[in-house]
């Protein structure tokens, strides 16, 4: 694993708690059988919605009211290993480092034998709507990322 953000790859994988389980769709082969280089990216998105649901953050962002949103500010993704149609994958994402209104949150996808397929960080940054800026994090969300604990939906 020649990935510039890990530097110990096994104590890098044990840090992960969350993941959201995907199966592999015909459409999102390609003609050769295996997954788009395109697709990883759309598995990181579906488990970081996920966990930030569980977080109780993406409840907030969705509000028709809402003051704030999440953008993605740059992705990366080290391919490993092909994946290929009706595939049963695990994606585990984290938040790896907070910043004043971004986070950079790293992937981790394995497949059912456990075999790391792809492995991928990336910068969110909570903007106003406002004034199209970062917007610092709250202090209680900044304890929830560098926690990892979960906080009622109802927030």
């Amino acid at each position: 694993m020649k990935a510039n953000y890990i530097t110990d790859f096994d104590q890098w994988k044990r840090e992960f708690s969350f993941s959201a389980p995907v199966q592999v769709r015909f459409s999102e082969t390609d003609m050769f059988g295996h997954v788009n280089n395109t697709v990883p990216i759309a598995y990181f998105e579906f488990a970081r919605i996920e966990y930030m649901k569980e977080l109780g953050l993406m409840q907030r962002w969705l509000k028709g009211d809402g003051e704030l949103f999440p953008v993605i500010a740059d992705m990366q993704v080290d391919y490993t290993q092909q994946v290929y149609f009706d595939e049963m994958l695990d994606v585990f994402v984290k938040i790896a480092s907070v910043g004043r209104s971004s986070i950079d949150i790293h992937y981790w996808v394995v497949n059912a034998k456990g075999e790391t397929c792809f492995t991928g960080r990336g910068a969110m940054v909570q903007i106003s709507k406002a004034t199209g800026k970062g917007h610092p994090w709250t202090a209680e969300e900044k304890e929830l990322f560098e926690n990892k604990q979960l906080i009622s939906s109802e927030n």
